[in-house]
Order: structure tokens, then C-alpha cells, then sequence
């Protein structure tokens, strides 16, 4: 193994001698209380040090970099405390995640580090949106992202690395080619010879490197850090390494060759170093032996302490309230002046105003720039914000629902529009396992809304008409709000901006041009959580939202003495208990009304409430009209039968003669 020095002096060169035996050895102890049955588990990183050690150092203490569960040497070049990563390994409550989450699966503002998801990919999305916060700001900032061999085969890979390429972000996506994915070995994995060739597909540039000599590590991401601060743009460098040990330990060796450790172990990253220093006059045996007992010694205390950390305590409450980031809503009352418009023009009002209160905002989403989107919501925005706030996006939404996080990690607000809500199924890990659970895991917040455009009766078939929101209700971390009015439709927009946590917000298509109302003027919100009561009544209660408001209203003006309470939830998650007990008490009757389909659909969940908390103020059972259980048709005579409106009277009836 060649090294090249450069400029630098002995004292460097012994510090990153010091830097690289720090984590080797750190290892070395995990094995021995994973052997003695201390600890429960652990992915070991042995052989590929150099890595995460050289890539780290080369890059400033306030960039962020975006490791692995194989990249000890990321923490620990940021001086993160041995006690402090021990008591997170072992679950303990000074852990970075209070014992929610495991090993190196946590983020931390103080260290610039953004941990991964067990799922391999997404971190790379995220990075893209921390570097666009820095170009937006005019910060002349570097991001660094690891990913494995293996997880170059994920579309987030792909996503990520276009997303970079196209919006010229300075991010350094570092592969570490280490040979195997679990035991998967490479030849089964891609075709390509080298990883670093994908990079043509992409337009950027790329480099492959000797992963394993730390010198040439750290003078090629000083290197390619120093040039796209000032240059944004991508790299795609590939890290040629080897892993000595198991993906995690319990997964053991035998599908590697022998021959293949054996040409390894001459290439260790550690050994080879420590020689050339000793070669160079820089080290002796001597005082390698007098670093190694006082490294030893300050992981032998730190290890003993963490041990004695506390363990979390079991605390529902706590647990429930920690989902969110903390956040009290003040609600803005709307002014007295109002201007009629429709439901379309009522959340294009709102945008527009978030978008002047909030200049750290970004509209992110398929055709929304100079297009105006599909619906041409955003139409003129770019005139008025730039395309660097309102930005067309690659298809790929996944990397643009990771990008938003990144923007929220990075001091910036995201808004993304998922073109049709159908599509929200390609991004939707990043919603439910990264939006979703990043301030449960380590106290983060996810300050990203989803626009949702919803619903059918348009004609337009499976795949442009689903009502999706029930696989968001069930998901904690996530608020779902689905306004069915213009004025609730900017209200509670936003509402979701202005809310630090992750939102999804549902509109109906039908709604965009079909319904028109006297709209408040400037800046109002909402009260997220709060239900509507449109009609009261005595006889019964319709329980609904979205296009079955409007439903509920066509029967009760067709049927003006009914006797109907009418309740528009208007926000899905969290929902409002109270009024829905009222409205229990009040009538003693109770249908729940959606365009979902009836079987799992969020109406199910209210429906058990009832009659868990309700039970006694109940004269009837508790009634669904939900749309069928099947796909939804395009034709229009399927459609109508397929929706809930079609069994909406003989529903009432039927709950009626209880």
C-alpha cells in the first residue's frame, strides 16, 4: 500500500494514526462483551476504518455527514463520547434515542450527524435536501452520504443520485464497496465492473479509490469537498474495502472464501498505516504500545459508566406525547373581509401567503414551476418566488419526500405535491418510517407538508381516484388533515405549514372547480384536531369528511326533516373525540359516511371508539356507508356505483328503523 504524505506534518499524521486505532479498538471490545453476553449485538466495521475516519476529518465540524452501521469511525472522528454511543448501543435513557432505536439508527444536531432506517437508501434523499437548504442559504457547504454496495440496487439510490445531478447539489455520495450485501457477494448484485462507472448515467463525475489507505481517503474528500463548496455539484465515489467480520456477528463468515480474507488481511487499514509511520520515523513499537493502554483504558471507564446509565421508564403518556415535536397551535382568527372563490383557488391563497411569511419555504413537486402543476395550483408562482423555491422535480417521490426532510433538518420548511394522492405509494417509506418516526427516534422535528390531491368522480380510474388516507391514520408521527370547504381548505393548509410536524393534507380533485364560497381574506388558520358541526339534529348523526360532506348536505336538503347532525371532521389524525361523543349523546343514532372503501376504511376506527367509550348513549348499532371493496372504475356508471353516495339513503333508512 503506497501512502503519499503531501504537506502533511508528523503531528497530523499521528493524530489520524490516533483517530483510526480509536474505533478498531472500540470494536475490539464490543466483540468481547458481545462474546461474554454484555451487549446483544453488534455490526462490525473492522477493515473499513479508514473510510469513515478520513471522510470524516476532511470534512468541517459543522457539515453534515450521513453514515452507516458501519461507520463507528464517523462518531468518534466527531468526538462523540464512548459513554454517551455505549449508553445508545445498550438502549439506556441518556442514549441518543431513550432506547427507542438501535446501534447507529439516531441523528444529532450537536455532531452533524444524520443516522440511517434499517431500510437502505433513504438517507441519500435526505442529504439532497441538507444540501439544497445550503445553496438556498448561499452557504458554501459540503454533504457527505455513505451507502453500501449493495444499496446502489435501491431506487433510492437512483433517485437521490438524479435529484443531485440535476439540481447540481453538493453532495458526495460515497459508496463503500466492501463485497457483500449480508452474503449476497457482489457478482449477484449488479453486472457493471465498477460502481463508480453508474456515474456516467448520471452526468457527474466519479472516482474510485483505495478504500482502505486513509491518507488517500482523506485527500480526496478534502479534495472533492473543497471543489463543490464552491462549485456545487455530485460526485459518486466508490470506496474499494473489505469487511473482516459478519454483517452483524450472529451472521457469521462461511460464505466468504478463505482466499478472499487472506488478500485482505495484507490490506488492513490499521496495520498497513501504523507500518508507515514506524517506516517514516513517526511511530516506534514503544509508543504504539503506550497509545494502545491509553486508548484502552479511557474505553474501559466510558464502556463500565454506560453500564451504569438508566434505563427508560415505561410511561404510555410520554411515549404517545413524544411521537410529535412539541407544538402548541395559536389560532389565527380570519378577517371579516372575504372574496368568493373556489376550493382550487382557495389553497393556491394559501400557499401564496405561506410562501411570503416563510422565505425559508420550498414548493416541491412534478410540473408545479412554470407549468403550474397538473392543477395548476402553483400557476405564476415561479414569476414570484423563483424556481429555487418552487421547484420541478425529477419523478421520483420518494427522493423528494426524503429531500423535504432534509430541508426541515436543515433550518428549511418543505411543502411536496404528490401529483395524484395515487402516487404518494412510491414515497411512501419515507413518509410512514422516516417523516413519520424521525422525532419519536431522536427528537428531530419533520417540518414537511404532503399535499395529497384526492378522491373520484372524475372518471378517472384505479390509479388517479384512490382515497388513501386511512394508511396514514394508523401511522403515529403523521397528522392528516382533509378539509371539504374552500375556507377549511386555506385554514388548515396553513395550519400544516405552520406546524413543525409531519402533515399530510388531503384535497379533493372533484372540489377544485365544483365548489365556490366566500373565502376570508389574508393570512388565517385553522385549528388542527377540531371537527366541524354543519347541521344539528336529533335523530341521528352523520359522521364524515371530504367528499361526503357534501353528500351528507344533499341528502339533508332533500330531506329537510331528517333530523341530522351533521360533523365534518376536517382533520383525520388527530380527530376530534369530543365532538364525535356529542353527536353520540345528542342523537343515540350514528352512521359514519366515507368515500374509502368500506373495509379497513378510517370510518372502522370511529366505529370501534363508539362503541369502546359510547356504547350506553347508543339506540342502534353503529352504521358504515363506505364505497365498495373493490378497485375504482373509470366509467362513469361504475364509478357512481362503486361510491358511497349510492347507498347513502338506504343506509339512513336502514339505521332509522333501528
Amino acid at each position: 500500500m503506497q501512502f503519499n504524505r503531501g504537506d502533511k506534518d508528523d503531528q497530523f499524521l499521528l493524530n489520524l494514526y490516533k483517530r483510526l486505532l480509536y474505533p478498531r479498538m472500540v470494536e475490539e471490545k464490543m466483540l468481547k462483551l458481545l462474546r461474554q453476553g454484555r451487549i446483544g449485538k453488534w455490526f462490525s466495521g473492522i477493515g473499513q476504518e479508514a473510510i469513515a475516519v478520513g471522510s470524516t476529518l476532511a470534512m468541517q465540524g459543522d457539515e453534515y455527514i450521513l453514515p452507516m452501521h458501519r461507520n463507528l469511525g464517523v462518531f468518534t472522528s466527531r468526538d462523540i463520547p464512548l459513554k454517551k454511543l455505549m449508553a445508545q448501543w445498550q438502549g439506556k435513557l441518556t442514549g441518543f434515542t431513550k432506547g427507542r432505536d438501535r446501534s447507529f439508527h439516531f441523528g444529532t444536531q450537536d455532531y452533524k450527524i444524520i443516522g440511517m432506517i434499517s431500510h437502505l437508501g433513504p438517507q441519500m434523499a435526505l442529504a439532497d435536501g441538507i444540501a439544497l437548504a445550503d445553496v438556498l442559504a448561499n452557504k458554501q457547504k459540503a454533504t457527505l452520504v455513505y451507502t453500501g454496495e449493495g444499496a446502489t440496487s435501491e431506487g433510492d439510490f437512483h433517485e437521490a443520485v438524479n435529484v443531485a445531478a440535476v439540481w447540481n447539489l453538493p453532495v458526495i455520495f460515497l459508496i463503500e464497496n466492501n463485497g457483500y450485501g449480508l452474503s449476497t457477494p457482489k457478482s449477484e448484485q449488479f453486472r457493471c465492473k465498477n460502481l463508480v462507472d453508474k456515474a456516467i448515467g448520471y452526468g457527474i463525475e466519479g472516482r474510485q479509490i483505495d478504500g482502505n489507505n486513509i491518507l488517500e481517503v482523506y485527500d480526496t474528500i478534502h479534495q472533492l469537498a473543497s471543489e463543490i463548496r464552491k462549485d456545487p455539484r455530485p460526485i459518486l465515489l466508490e470506496c474499494l474495502t473489505f469487511r473482516m467480520r459478519g454483517h452483524e456477528e450472529a451472521s457469521g463468515t462461511k460464505y466468504v472464501p478463505q482466499e478472499l480474507f487472506d488478500e485482505w488481511e495484507k490490506k488492513d487499514p490499521l496495520s498497513n498505516y501504523e507500518s508507515y509511520l514506524i517506516e517514516q520515523g513517526i511511530l516506534t513499537s514503544d509508543v504504539v504500545t503506550d497509545i494502545k493502554i491509553q486508548i484502552k483504558k479511557e474505553i474501559e471507564l466510558e464502556v463500565e459508566e454506560a453500564f451504569d446509565e438508566p434505563e427508560p421508564e415505561a410511561n404510555s403518556i410520554y411515549e404517545e406525547a413524544d411521537m410529535y415535536f412539541p407544538y402548541e397551535q395559536k389560532i389565527i382568527e380570519p378577517n371579516q373581509s372575504s372574496t368568493e372563490k373556489r376550493y382550487l383557488d382557495a389553497i393556491t391563497d394559501g400557499l401564496d401567503l405561506a410562501m411570503q411569511k416563510y422565505p425559508n419555504m420550498v414548493l416541491m413537486g412534478q410540473d408545479i414551476a412554470d407549468y403550474g402543476g397538473a392543477f395548476k395550483i402553483t400557476d405564476r408562482f415561479t414569476a414570484k418566488y423563483g424556481k429555487e423555491r418552487v421547484r420541478n422535480t425529477p419523478i421520483c417521490e420518494s427522493a423528494i419526500v426524503g429531500a423535504g426532510l432534509g430541508l426541515s433538518i436543515n433550518g428549511y420548511k418543505a411543502v411536496v405535491e404528490m401529483q395524484f394522492a395515487d402516487f404518494v405509494t412510491v414515497g411512501f417509506n419515507q413518509i410512514v418510517n422516516n417523516l413519520a418516526k424521525t422525532h419519536y427516534r431522536w427528537g428531530e422535528k419533520a417540518d414537511v407538508v404532503v399535499r395529497m390531491p384526492t378522491g373520484a368522480g372524475t372518471g378517472a380510474g384505479p390509479f388517479h381516484s384512490q382515497s388513501n388516507e386511512a394508511w396514514f391514520t394508523k401511522t403515529p408521527g403523521l397528522k392528516v388533515v382533509y378539509p371539504a370547504f374552500p375556507e377549511d381548505a386555506k385554514g388548515l393548509l396553513l395550519a400544516a405549514i405552520e406546524d413543525p410536524n409531519p402533515v399530510l393534507y388531503f384535497e379533493h380533485k372533484y372540489l377544485y372547480r365544483s365548489l365556490s364560497a366566500p373565502i376570508p381574506d389574508g393570512y388565517y388558520t385553522t385549528e388542527i384536531g377540531k371537527a366541524n358541526t354543519l347541521t344539528d339534529g336529533n335523530k341521528f348523526a352523520i359522521i364524515t369528511y371530504g367528499l361526503g360532506v357534501h353528500w351528507a348536505l344533499d341528502y339533508i336538503k332533500n330531506n329537510p326533516h331528517c333530523g341530522a347532525a351533521l360533523i365534518d371532521l376536517r382533520t383525520l389524525q388527530p380527530w376530534d373525540k369530543v365532538a364525535v361523543a356529542a353527536a353520540v349523546k345528542s342523537t343515540g343514532k350514528v352512521l359514519i359516511l366515507h368515500e374509502d372503501t368500506l373495509t379497513n376504511g378510517f370510518g372502522a376506527e370511529i366505529s370501534a371508539w363508539i362503541g369502546e367509550h359510547c356504547f350506553q348513549y347508543l339506540d342502534a348499532p353503529v352504521l358504515r356507508c363506505a364505497s365498495l371493496d373493490t378497485a375504482i372504475p373509470m366509467n362513469k356508471v361504475l364509478e357512481d356505483d362503486f361510491l358511497a353516495k349510492a347507498r347513502l339513503s338506504e343506509t339512513i333508512d336502514k339505521l332509522l328503523k333501528y
